[in-house]
């Protein structure tokens, strides 16, 4: 009989985030999950019949101890517009996604899956796409984290709180440039943040 697994979760406040930590809440496969979290949500109760408990964390500075637990997983990602720079949006999509898998294979965690891009490459000129593919290269080499896995989605479709005008043409757009992704270019076509999420789950290890 597999064991109810404990899981750790970055960046559940976000598009993907919030639809994974939906999904983990009814998933009786796990028993409790950790949202490690910046500022505590107003209606923050940490209930004990609640298997979601919110951390506060301070990403520069991640506590090992939360990495005791089965599966991590990381759902981190910005914009070089919303971080300001290249150099603060590489601090959150690279240095702590790193991070995180460097304390979850000193922690000895059964999986890590995080969420990467379609067409990564650490050779690519676009920034954007030569710093995810630098953190795939980088993650893989890590020798004690086994069971390492990223998801690669194009468009993100969903409900932000944020507005991202990509994004919002991306909608728009989707339902005429879809039929026309086919094959090698299916890859490209937007994708539903509930669907990305679901994938992160099954990337998981369940005895």
């Amino acid at each position: 009989m597999t064991k109810h697994k404990t899981a750790l979760v970055l960046g559940a406040t976000g598009l993907v985030g919030k639809k994974l930590l939906a999904q983990l809440k009814v998933d009786n496969r796990y028993a409790s999950i950790i949202c490690g979290v910046r500022k505590l949500p107003v209606n923050n109760t940490n209930s004990e019949h609640d298997k979601v408990e919110n951390e506060l964390i301070d990403f520069d500075n991640l506590n090992a101890d939360l990495f005791k637990v089965d599966h991590v997983y990381v759902c981190l990602g910005t914009t070089i517009k919303k971080a300001g720079s290249q150099q603060a949006f590489r601090s959150v999509d690279y240095d702590y996604v790193h991070r995180a898998a460097q304390l979850a294979a000193k922690g000895q965690v059964e999986s890590f899956v995080w969420i990467s891009s379609v067409g990564a490459d650490a050779s690519s000129t676009n920034f954007y796409l030569r710093v995810k593919g630098e953190l795939e290269r980088d993650i893989a080499q890590l020798s004690d984290l086994d069971n390492a896995s990223c998801v690669q989605p194009s468009l993100l479709l969903g409900q932000r709180d944020e507005f991202r005008l990509g994004e919002k043409l991306g909608v728009i757009l989707s339902p005429l440039l879809s039929p026309l992704l086919i094959g090698r270019l299916a890859k490209y076509k937007p994708v539903q943040a509930e669907h990305v999420a679901h994938q992160m789950v099954e990337l998981q290890h369940f005895d």
